[in-house]
């Protein structure tokens, strides 16, 4: 009788441990984000977002203030539309700017969020239309290539 309560004990909590492995391992690679705060909700069109996912944090000034709710291509414009959910207890001017950004050299992808000087705020449906997209590091090292083969390609002097 002794026996089987203390296998039900350690059975219990090596249980327990298990879900806090399971939850930490999904807090961390950003599949689980648990936010209890009011949000509003507005959209911003990219030519291109890159690596951007779901969820992927929305900084302003190093501090998350909001997550990407969801990402669509608009056939119509042929752009990215990202919807952002933003935390209600920060108020931002309509005339503030997004940027995608990366953390560190090969990091993952967020949303910087640079506020303006309007005198308005953003409310809920609004959309941001300063927008910068994603720097690709593969449209980066083709352009210098090219710059640097054009600069190597001059012309040869005609022989008279």
């Amino acid at each position: 009788m002794q026996r089987s309560k203390i296998d039900v004990w350690v059975g219990l909590f090596v249980l327990i441990g298990g879900v806090a492995i399971l939850f930490l391992a999904l807090q961390s690679a950003n599949l689980l984000s648990l936010n209890f705060q009011s949000t509003y909700r507005v959209t911003a069109k990219f030519e291109n977002v890159g690596g951007l996912k779901r969820d992927a944090a929305v900084r302003s000034a190093g501090v998350v203030v909001g997550r990407v709710e969801s990402l669509v291509f608009d056939d119509k414009t042929f752009q990215a539309r990202v919807t952002l959910a933003l935390e209600n207890r920060y108020l931002f001017p309509k005339d503030s700017s997004l940027k995608i950004l990366t953390s560190g050299l090969l990091g993952e992808q967020y949303l910087g969020l640079e506020a303006g000087a309007a005198d308005t705020n953003l409310v809920a449906g609004d959309v941001i239309g300063a927008t910068q997209s994603a720097v690709v590091l593969e449209n980066l090292i083709s352009q210098f290539l090219y710059s640097k083969a054009a600069e190597g390609a001059t012309p040869v002097p005609e022989k008279k």
